[in-house]
């Protein structure tokens, strides 16, 4: 039975910076043609509900804001056993658990993935309720995108960019709330108040 690898963006992109993980597996998805054995999956806050995708993955690479104490903007790689150690101690949501508890669940169930790698990148700014990623942290997705591709091939995945990007109704979230809609919006409102 072929491999299978999963995708994962995780994180609120209601909260500024913590949006990171979801923008970031946006545009990986924007950017890159995989296999039908790779899924790419925004996990949002959706806790416990995404033990049963990460027990179906052999490989997974998660996309996430994490406070490493770096320079913002900073990505930060850890694999494997060094995972859980960075996504215990944040809550993907008030009233959710961390993905350390999802990585537990899928371990307790037996299917926990054999390689594990974390694209983790330094927020600036995780209390700018309603705004977009800041300009440090943004500047970082290319670069964790790449490392997503590169991780892929490593692992034996086809990864190819794609000859044309897709477009926004093409993508991974749709309704506008795709990071240049989300980031439109925002700026209508501004405007929309400015001239009040």
């Amino acid at each position: 039975m072929a491999r299978r690898s999963l995708i994962l963006g995780i994180g609120n992109i209601l909260w500024g910076d913590e949006g990171f993980g979801v923008r970031a597996v946006e545009e990986f998805h924007r950017r890159y043609d995989v296999t039908g054995d790779v899924t790419v999956l925004d996990g949002g806050t959706q806790g416990l509900y995404l033990v049963q995708f990460v027990r179906e993955a052999d490989d997974l690479i998660v996309f996430d804001a994490i406070d490493y104490g770096l320079t913002p903007g900073t990505l930060k790689i850890v694999r494997d056993e060094e995972v859980p150690k960075f996504t215990g101690s944040k809550k993907m949501s008030l009233h959710q658990t961390g993905f350390q508890e999802v990585l537990s669940a899928a371990d307790l169930l037996g299917d926990y993935p054999q390689r594990l790698a974390l694209i983790g990148c330094q927020p600036l700014d995780l209390e700018n309720w309603g705004g977009p990623l800041t300009a440090p942290v943004r500047g970082a997705i290319d670069l964790a995108v790449e490392a997503a591709s590169g991780l892929l091939n490593e692992w034996g995945f086809a990864c190819a960019p794609r000859v044309q990007p897709l477009s926004p109704r093409e993508g991974l979230l749709r309704h506008d709330i795709d990071r240049l809609g989300y980031e439109r919006s925002l700026d209508s409102d501004a405007a929309i108040e400015r001239r009040g």
